[in-house]
């Protein structure tokens, strides 16, 4: 079983293998028609596609009309009934890839982990890796038996925003924002309203887990670096923009053994959907 990280090699010796199921995830947040156009020009073989918007992603607005951050978790349901249609059940090994250094297939991973599905692992290095294996792609699409997995006990926690307002009061929690750093201080914000970010977060860029050549780097190293920023990564909180890449640090972590730490899903677009909501800038 593969739980993070699945070298290029490795998957292709399994890429025909009926009981692995191979997820595309690419996606440009800017331009949203540019994941599917991107698979249906090339990909994996075998490989269905999931889009972040709609597939990974639930509605950015509550019942109550109250704003809900970019990338909101789905219903588990709904999220599992997708996924069965992917067909992927409760034995299926799950690998997701995306041509970002594993930007967007760390949602997908943090996803199933949230449905309590084990059997899930990010290609490392995506695209450019599998290309630079010799390995084919192909514009085939193919329809894939129906699935039956089932929703369990998440293994991994999240937490509300109520809890990270509440956060700024005890100061027992670290959160740690994965934005890069310019978007962090406040700078060359061009996607949300508002720049800056929670006040006594600390600031972990996502493709600082990279080394390179686009892959994760060792876990030893990722120990190291991560260490430096976490004391106890049970009481840490990870966000970013929208709670997209934070999923890419809490991958990095458990990579390098250090499980635990809890995504806040709406992260940086919902908290400033509330303008009293206190912002740091710097």
């Amino acid at each position: 079983m593969h739980q993070t990280l699945i070298s290029a090699a490795d998957l292709a010796t399994h890429i025909d293998d009926p009981a692995w199921v191979v997820v595309d995830c690419r996606h440009d947040l800017m331009n949203l028609a540019a994941g599917r156009d991107a698979y249906a020009s090339g990909h994996l073989p075998g490989a269905v596609f999931a889009d972040i918007e709609t597939v990974l992603s639930g509605a950015k607005t509550g019942a109550d009309g109250v704003f809900l951050g970019r990338h909101p978790l789905p219903d588990r349901e709904v999220l599992a009934e997708a996924l069965r249609d992917f067909g992927i059940d409760d034995t299926t090994q799950v690998v997701a890839y995306d041509a970002h250094g594993g930007m967007f297939a760390a949602r997908l991973w943090w996803l199933l982990r949230w449905l309590g599905h084990e059997a899930v692992a990010v290609l490392d290095g995506g695209m450019a890796a599998w290309e630079d294996a010799g390995q084919p792609l192909t514009t085939e699409v193919l329809t894939r038996p129906r699935g039956a997995l089932s929703v369990r006990a998440p293994f991994v926690p999240t937490v509300t925003v109520r809890e990270v307002l509440d956060n700024l009061e005890s100061g027992k929690r670290i959160v740690i924002d994965a934005r890069a750093a310019d978007r962090y201080r406040g700078e060359n914000e061009t996607i949300d309203p508002v720049g800056g970010h929670i006040p006594g977060a600390k600031n972990r860029f996502f493709k600082d887990n990279l080394g390179p050549d686009g892959r994760f780097k060792e876990a030893a190293q990722l120990r190291e670096e991560l260490g430096a920023l976490i004391d106890d990564p049970e009481a840490a909180i990870m966000q970013c923009g929208s709670g997209v890449t934070a999923c890419h640090n809490l991958l990095a972590l458990e990579v390098a053994g250090l499980p635990g730490a809890a995504l806040y899903p709406g992260s940086w677009s919902e908290w400033v959907g509330d303008p009293a909501r206190p912002v740091a800038k710097g």
